[in-house]
């Protein structure tokens, strides 16, 4: 039975999560205490919590009992996130197209229209932006019927997150490149929806790989 008390340490560690993948607590900044307390208006207890599940997640690192502070980035990590990332959904994506039903297709549709319709705004929101792409990745993925395959999937694709915002930061605002990533978009819905499994494979995988290269000379040129 869900309980006030644990919808309460859900919402603070949501609200944590989603600030340390936002970026609003940058890679390697000491989490406080007492600051984490007075942002979130909440107690000790909840935010120790909520620290104890993202040293699990990986997304917090402990200093030598001296408290908790956010992981850093590398790029041997990111190269390893998004090659497990892309080999997971390149298998989600294979079981999806062989598994789908006509809802599952009617979802990706929905998804897509919604993404290429904000895509094609004058001024776009970065955090609607990546709500959406998510939707349309997620309709995709969800397909493939595996709990467990999606939980992994999940936690890759959060994991994630921090280092495909540098990518966003640098290139959210250029038509070229939105319009370019809104192809690929569309090379993948066809290729799923006409059941066209290797093609679809093909796609995802470099779809999801090609940030790579561009995140990693920005991470050195900030170095």
């Amino acid at each position: 039975m869900t309980t006030k008390s644990s919808n309460f340490a859900s919402q603070v560690l949501g609200n944590l999560k989603n600030d340390i993948l936002s970026g609003e607590f940058a890679p390697g900044t000491k989490l406080l205490m007492s600051k984490l307390k007075e942002r979130y208006a909440v107690g000790t207890s909840p935010l120790r919590e909520a620290l104890s599940q993202l040293l699990v997640e990986e997304l917090v690192i402990v200093e030598n009992q001296r408290g908790f502070r956010v992981s850093p980035i590398s790029i041997d990590e990111l190269e390893d996130i998004y090659q497990a990332r892309a080999q997971i959904e390149t298998l989600c994506i294979k079981m999806a197209v062989e598994l789908g039903d006509d809802d599952w297709e009617a979802k990706i549709i929905a998804a897509a229209h919604c993404l290429n319709k904000y895509g094609n705004s004058e001024n776009i929101d970065v955090t609607i932006w990546q709500k959406r792409h998510k939707d349309f990745h997620d309709a995709i993925a969800e397909g493939c019927g595996s709990h467990q395959l999606i939980q992994v999937r999940q936690s890759l694709a959060d994991k994630a997150t921090r280092y495909r915002n540098i990518w966003l930061r640098a290139n959210i605002g250029q038509d070229d490149v939105l319009k370019a990533n809104q192809q690929e978009h569309l090379k993948i819905q066809n290729a799923v929806l006409n059941r066209d499994g290797q093609q679809a494979q093909n796609l995802i995988f470099k779809h999801l790989m090609t940030p790579v290269a561009i995140i990693k000379t920005l991470m050195k040129a900030h170095n």
